[in-house]
């Protein structure tokens, strides 16, 4: 099995240039560091003043039901996203909340989605698993990947730990998690894993956070399958010469590339963190091998995983919201139902 990625032609950019912090309509978009920024919705009474939680107040947080989608807010498609503006580009509103003060804005008692995107996401595609659930009573932190971070993978697993780090830092510490990752999100997901893995005590409670988890277009499969994947998918014209200089480099950094992506298999095969799972993905995926995703599934649910699944006969990856969206958001709905969370 492999965990692995996809591509567009901004390689090597985690995320775009933001301000530290911005207010955009409904919504509230800090930039935690390049590649996390954080989304959330202040906390407003009468008159739109700023209103700071109370600091015990802890009252228990719900994972909220996603309600079926209409004709209007459907998906647009893939052009539309590619011709988007560029993430928050309209002329910022700098929010007067000293730097020092901005965690207070947010309410610290409400679930947090942990949402690894596909590699280059659209600001246009993105947004609509952010509203989605941002509409829905969660705050968002989008964790984006660079390239790099999968073809050295000593930097991803730094970049798993910064993470780790963030999420047991106000405002993080002590929310209920969701996590959602889409295609090379997957990995990324998987560098934090080895971290919980290696340290299993010291990330405990970290770990019992975690009451959900969600894989839209997981890439599994051999190495050959991976870089037959990578070259559809970055250059398909050059399809057979990506394919076979990716097989070069995993040769020849064998060390530094393939043993290290054979561990986080292991690690993400008998995953640290067993609360439910649901798999979003289609049998027509270039970048996943079905018997793989199956015999992963059934291993899983041995190991007592509840493990929900949505597949389609034919679909595109990481765009089955877009291309099937009442059942998409029908069985995300019933997930998420399923999901009880309790005061932590």
């Amino acid at each position: 099995m492999f965990i692995c990625l996809d591509f567009s032609f901004s390689l090597f950019k985690a995320d775009e240039t933001l301000p530290k912090q911005i207010i955009k309509g409904k919504f509230v978009a800090r930039r935690i560091c390049s590649g996390i920024v954080y989304y959330y919705t202040p906390i407003t009474a009468a008159g739109n003043q700023t209103v700071y939680p109370a600091k015990d107040s802890q009252p228990p947080a719900t994972l909220c039901p996603v309600p079926s989608i209409s004709a209007s807010a459907r998906p647009v498609s893939d052009s539309a996203d590619r011709s988007s503006s560029p993430l928050l580009s309209e002329t910022p509103q700098q929010t007067a909340v000293p730097f020092q003060k901005q965690s207070c804005c947010a309410s610290a008692t409400r679930p947090l989605l942990l949402f690894f995107s596909w590699l280059g996401a659209q600001p246009g595609a993105f947004s609509k698993y952010r509203d989605l659930y941002l509409d829905h009573g969660m705050d968002v932190l989008l964790v984006q990947s660079s390239v790099m971070h999968f073809l050295w993978p000593r930097w991803g697993l730094n970049y798993g730990l910064k993470v780790l780090d963030i999420l047991q830092e106000p405002p993080f510490s002590g929310r209920a998690i969701l996590v959602h990752a889409s295609s090379i999100g997957g990995y990324t997901f998987t560098q934090v894993l080895t971290h919980i893995a290696q340290e299993p005590k010291k990330y405990a409670t970290l770990s019992k956070r975690v009451v959900g988890h969600i894989y839209d277009s997981l890439v599994v499969g051999s190495l050959d399958h991976m870089a037959t994947g990578l070259g559809k998918t970055l250059v398909p014209r050059l399809e057979g010469f990506i394919k076979n200089t990716a097989m070069l480099y995993f040769w020849l950094f064998k060390s530094h590339t393939a043993d290290i992506y054979e561990n986080g298999i292991q690690v993400f095969y008998n995953s640290p963190i067993t609360s439910p799972a649901l798999f979003f993905f289609c049998e027509n995926d270039a970048m996943c091998n079905l018997t793989v995703m199956e015999k992963l599934i059934d291993h899983w649910r041995r190991r007592g995983v509840n493990v929900d699944i949505r597949k389609w006969k034919e679909s595109t990856h990481a765009a089955h919201l877009r291309c099937h969206p009442e059942e998409y958001l029908f069985a995300l709905q019933r997930f998420l139902n399923s999901l009880h969370t309790s005061p932590l």
